[in-house]
């Protein structure tokens, strides 16, 4: 027999051992260590995984090509833009793929689970609250939770993710940023579904909508950026609509199962971007090359990874979540007397309208106020006037009782303040964001937008804002 056939022979043997039973045995080792997984946390998990998290990519994406609402909106497509229907559907199925996600439960409580905690307690003293424990406890298992939060920094993914984790799977909606290979993998794989923030195209909205759609309807835990996007200037922002009219245009409060939104606010005493979400306020600033971030983020990685735990803390603080009291949408929709598909789109978007404002207005009585946020409040306001620490710190305290008067969510006893003041001016100090002259202290000129956009994250318990109303 020639060498070369004889070759030719071993390599086809290998592909048949390795197509008929490594692959197939590698397959089910891994389909059983998944399943043992999913079995483990359901057990622990009050909202378990739901089956529409674990079936296939494929049908999932099949469903929503074949869903009647898509097949219209690609008639009408093909037809206003004079297309084929076969290019217009397949234009669908890519929508579809991009947007569904590919859950694994091993990778998000095995690998994303422990990776986000280790992230999140290696960079801030994390602290967590619940205005009404006993409420949120009581949410009905199989209703649809839907957790409205807050944007202040890409770390809310990370932050939130890790301590619902020990209640739920959360599914995130991700912006453009995450389709970066091999990235997009890993997040698909942790149950994040992409969007195309700011498309007009209509297609791809009513691709969009029929999923979140879909989701809701099959129970699938979720979590929404109300805003829409990151707070440039530490406001809150007016809240969006789109996802939440997704959510309930078909909604029947005595027919579909309940949606709960749970109200989540989040503050930081240090946003990792924070530099640079103040410089896009600035029309004139010059665009930083993609190169100068890499770079800078580079080494702001690596300078972070050589310090200590202690040294971490000291440089970024505290990060609190804070989970407000559910908000069950067939009670408020029957205390209101409306059944949202019922009824026509003006009036159905007036009330998500509402809706949106009044769970942001929840939102904004549950995030923390925080030591270093409290000391740029203080400093922004004395911005003309020299003050020694000592007149800080009780200013600051004034302003701590001001704001517990108003019912905010402050979670800093007597005993602890001198020291928690003294470690946030610490860090003011650190960054150059305060001048120092004979022993008193002033904000720095070059650094009030700074020190305001941290101000402002407490800003609507301010008496130059406005206190959330009930």
């Amino acid at each position: 027999m020639p060498l070369w056939l004889f070759g030719v022979m071993l390599a086809a043997t290998a592909l048949l051992i390795l197509d008929r039973i490594l692959l197939p045995g590698a397959r089910a080792y891994l389909r059983r260590r998944v399943n043992r997984v999913i079995d483990e946390v359901n057990k622990r998990l009050d909202i378990e995984i739901r089956p529409f998290q674990l079936t296939r990519k494929q049908a999932l994406v099949d469903q929503l090509v074949f869903d009647d609402r898509v097949v219209a909106a690609m008639k009408e497509y093909a037809a206003e833009k004079d297309l084929p229907r076969e290019a217009v559907q397949a234009r669908v199925v890519r929508y579809a793929r991009e947007i569904v996600p590919s859950f694994n439960a091993y990778l998000y409580f095995r690998l994303g689970y422990s990776l986000a905690k280790t992230v999140g307690r290696m960079l801030y003293r994390v602290r967590v609250g619940f205005y009404d424990d006993d409420q949120l406890a009581e949410v009905d298992p199989e209703a649809s939770v839907v957790f409205v939060m807050n944007h202040r920094s890409n770390m809310d993914y990370v932050l939130v993710s890790f301590l619902a984790a020990e209640r739920t799977a959360l599914s995130y909606a991700v912006g453009e940023w995450a389709r970066i290979w091999p990235l997009q993998t890993l997040i698909k794989s942790m149950g994040a579904f992409f969007v195309r923030r700011n498309s007009k195209n209509p297609l791809y909205r009513k691709v969009l909508e029929r999923y979140v759609h879909y989701a809701t309807r099959a129970g699938v835990p979720q979590a929404v950026f109300l805003e829409g996007g990151l707070s440039r200037d530490g406001l809150l922002r007016e809240p969006k609509q789109g996802f939440l009219d997704y959510m309930l245009r078909d909604y029947r409060p005595d027919a579909d199962r309940d949606v709960v939104f749970v109200p989540v606010g989040i503050n930081y005493d240090r946003v990792i971007e924070d530099l640079s979400l103040v410089r896009r306020l600035d029309p004139a600033a010059e665009r930083r090359s993609f190169g100068f971030v890499l770079r800078t983020s580079l080494r702001f990685g690596l300078k972070t990874l050589l310090m200590n735990r202690e040294k971490r803390w000291l440089r970024f603080g505290y990060a609190c979540v804070n989970f407000g009291r559910p908000l069950s949408m067939s009670r408020y929709c029957r205390e209101r007397g409306i059944d949202l598909a019922s009824l026509d789109d003006t009036a159905r978007f007036d009330e998500v309208t509402r809706l949106s404002h009044r769970l942001m207005r929840d939102i904004a009585r549950v995030v923390p106020v925080l030591p270093v946020a409290l000391l740029c409040d203080v400093f922004v306001e004395q911005r003309d006037a020299w003050h020694s620490e000592l007149e800080i710190k009780a200013l600051a305290a004034r302003r701590i009782d001001e704001l517990r008067e108003l019912g905010a969510p402050v979670r800093l006893s007597l005993g602890a303040r001198e020291a928690v003041l003294e470690r946030a001016l610490g860090m003011l100090e650190g960054r150059g964001l305060v001048e120092s002259r004979d022993g008193l202290l002033r904000a720095r000129e070059a650094s009030l937008d700074v020190l305001q956009y941290y101000a402002n994250s407490i800003r609507q318990w301010s008496s130059r804002g406005d206190t959330p109303a009930e």
